[in-house]
């Protein structure tokens, strides 16, 4: 067919874009095509050939684009606006049952929504204006990668949703098991290694740099999360989710108690082979969005939901040898060397034994045949030995009295357990130390991870937490070592000299107090503003706040009376390491001072802004409304907490007076 005007030839290209997309739909979201394969075809190449005659008139949602082309020499880092929470497991009715016991003590009749929990990886898509802006992974629930590229290849991810709307959803990308064993046959033939099973298969293609490589993988993609929802219910979201164009998993049900639940549980356990697709256990969720934002989240998950992990695999296989680790608190780990065995699609060849109690009550000889359980992704656990295959040269276990290590006798601390090295100096015990204290949740140093660490240990480069930030001065020496050149030593450097601004409660954790996590630290530092207000705080400081209590408040004051660690804070405090917390900059009154405020809506800015600008005046931020939250911060398109504000009667701030409340 031949075009002769520019107005027609777009006119056509529209009109292909748009049947080309509903089709698409209709085949790969909802299984239900209404055009033969030839009719698309022929469409297709129609859209192709005048493509090609007008590369300019390309759309941005157009299928062609789904082919896959871009190239990139690396991943970007993208921060998620509203972080990505994990979810918590429980493997048997008992504990589904202790879960929902705990949501009645706060909604007395609890409806859920069941899904299937699809084995993949997952994802956050981003919309503006309707057209698929960024797509990225999970990461570390803070920020992720960004994975655009090889998204827009999946065919079951639309370009261009129904509707012009800006939106952020989040959904799992899996591999389907035809794809996998076509993928795998594929690889059979070019003698490359196999794909152990199609989670794995789908974390591969969708790091590929190459989208065609991602294209030719077939995944694909089921949505079930709204961050930002102002609908009543989450079932609603996943209904609207689909009148926009996005795909949602059709095993989806509505259960008004925990029996339905159980039931639904038992008929998909039974069900998941004939799946095309992995599932490895199923989300349970509380259906009111209301009810939702009342039970809130921890630090890593929400209160509102749980995962039920199908019942873990097991497999025999031979403990070859004990061997035994050194933590970064001195604390000694025995660890099963394994004869290797598959569990789950995972090689397995180590498995800890925690402690010499734990060894004895299991009787556990080396050489022995034993038996590992290992569900979805959690470490595997050494269950029990097989006694009827003992030949009687089995060894008996003896539990070491001096570190492996550096040799030091070991001890045993307040009636623990466990055993320690007490060596202050012990080399593994400080490569541990400073693992921690570069990690993602603490110092969060890019290019300082575990196997550097420990060549930068044993090479004299860093050994102490304040050889991190003298690095620059051993440029030559980095320089010399394989692997570094002057690009990654220049970005490295870089890496620790950002570090150094990181906030106060990072390095609280950084510094590896007994017992103090990242929740603890960020809760320790809405009261102590500076590294002084810790070191001079009493234990009764400590006590009195909520979550700490007596044996934390015992650690913080046993750390900080210490000299040796007063001596590591001054020299990072020396080297221009941030001693003060971001989360409340001055003792100045502000109009949210001590004040609970609860966001609702959308903004020009950010939300994390906000909440980290009202952090830093002192307020403290609330996920749901109830009778203790003081100000409900109301931006476009409120929803459930807006209502619920109205009626507590709460003082209600509107998006026009953002910046009298950011005190700006």
């Amino acid at each position: 067919m031949l075009y002769n005007i520019i107005g027609e030839i777009m006119k056509r290209i529209d009109e292909l874009v748009e049947l080309l997309n509903k089709y698409n739909y209709e085949y790969y979201s909802n299984d239900a095509p209404t055009v033969s394969d030839n009719e698309y075809d022929s469409l297709l190449y129609e859209l192709i050939e005048l493509e090609k005659q007008n590369p300019s008139l390309i759309r941005e949602d157009s299928p062609t684009q789904k082919v896959g082309s871009k190239v990139l020499s690396n991943f970007e880092k993208v921060k998620h606006e509203i972080p990505m929470f994990s979810l918590g497991n429980v493997f048997n009715d008992s504990e589904l049952k202790d879960f929902h016991n705990r949501i009645k003590k706060v909604i007395k009749k609890p409806q859920y929504v069941c899904e299937l929990k699809i084995d993949g990886l997952s994802v956050s898509l981003e919309y503006k204006e309707g057209i698929l802006f960024r797509a990225s992974t999970r990461g570390d629930g803070i920020s992720g990668e960004n994975i655009t590229h090889n998204v827009k290849t999946i065919k079951s991810i639309p370009i261009k949703l129904n509707k012009c709307v800006n939106i952020t959803v989040r959904g799992e990308i899996f591999m389907p098991k035809s794809s996998l064993e076509k993928l795998n046959k594929e690889r059979e033939k070019e003698d490359l290694p196999l794909f152990q099973n199609c989670r794995n298969a789908a974390a591969g293609s969708i790091r590929q740099l190459d989208s065609k490589v991602c294209s030719k993988r077939n995944l694909d993609a089921f949505l079930y999360h709204l961050p930002t929802n102002d609908l009543k219910t989450h079932y609603e979201s996943l209904e609207y989710f689909k009148t926009l164009g996005l795909k949602v998993n059709p095993n989806i049900e509505i259960c008004d108690d925990i029996k339905s639940v159980i039931n639904y549980i038992k008929k998909w356990t039974k069900k998941r082979d004939a799946l095309s697709y992995d599932i490895d256990g199923i989300v349970v969720k509380i259906n009111s969005i209301q009810d939702q934002e009342k039970l809130g989240y921890t630090a890593k998950t929400p209160k509102w939901a749980i995962a039920y992990k199908f019942p873990a695999l097991e497999a025999e296989t031979e403990l070859t040898d004990i061997i035994f680790t050194v933590g970064r608190s001195g604390s000694i780990t025995p660890n099963a060397v394994l004869n290797p065995v598959k569990i789950a699609g995972s090689t397995i060849s180590r498995a800890t034994l925690h402690n010499e109690n734990f060894v004895k009550e299991k009787n556990l000889l080396i050489g022995d045949y034993i038996y590992l359980r290992k569900a979805g992704d959690v470490i595997p656990e050494v269950l029990r030995p097989n006694i009827q295959r003992r030949t009687g040269k089995e060894l008996p276990f003896k539990m070491i009295t001096s570190c492996p290590i550096c040799n030091e006798p070991l001890i045993k601390k307040n009636n623990s357990v466990d055993y320690f090295c007490t060596n202050d100096l012990c080399p593994k015990r400080n490569i541990e130390a400073l693992i921690h204290f570069t990690s993602r949740d603490a110092m969060n140093i890019e290019g300082l991870g575990e196997k550097i660490l420990e060549d930068f240990y044993n090479e004299k480069i860093i050994t102490t937490f304040s050889n991190i930030y003298t690095l620059y001065n051993k440029k030559d020496k980095l320089m010399l070592l394989e692997g570094f050149g002057q690009k990654s030593i220049t970005k490295l450097l870089k890496n620790i000299e950002k570090s150094k601004a990181s906030s106060l409660e990072r390095l609280i954790y950084a510094l590896g107090i007994e017992g103090i996590g990242v929740k603890n630290a960020k809760t320790l530092c809405k009261k102590f503003h500076t590294i002084d207000d810790f070191i001079n705080a009493t234990y009764e400081d400590y006590e009195e706040i909520k979550t700490i209590g007596k044996v934390l408040a015992s650690s913080l004051v046993s750390y900080f009376l210490d000299e040796n660690n007063i001596k590591i804070i001054n020299e990072l405090k020396s080297l221009g390491v941030n001693m003060i917390s971001n989360i409340k900059l001055s003792n100045k009154e502000t109009p949210v001072s001590n004040k609970t405020v609860v966001i609702t809506g959308t903004f020009d800015i950010s939300r994390t802004n906000i909440k980290n600008k009202l952090e830093a005046l002192g307020a403290n931020i609330s996920e749901s409304v109830s009778a203790s939250t003081d100000i409900v911060l109301v931006g476009d398109n409120p929803g459930s907490k807006y209502e619920k504000a109205l009626k507590l009667n709460i003082e209600i701030c509107t998006k026009d007076k953002l910046n009298d409340l950011l005190n700006l």
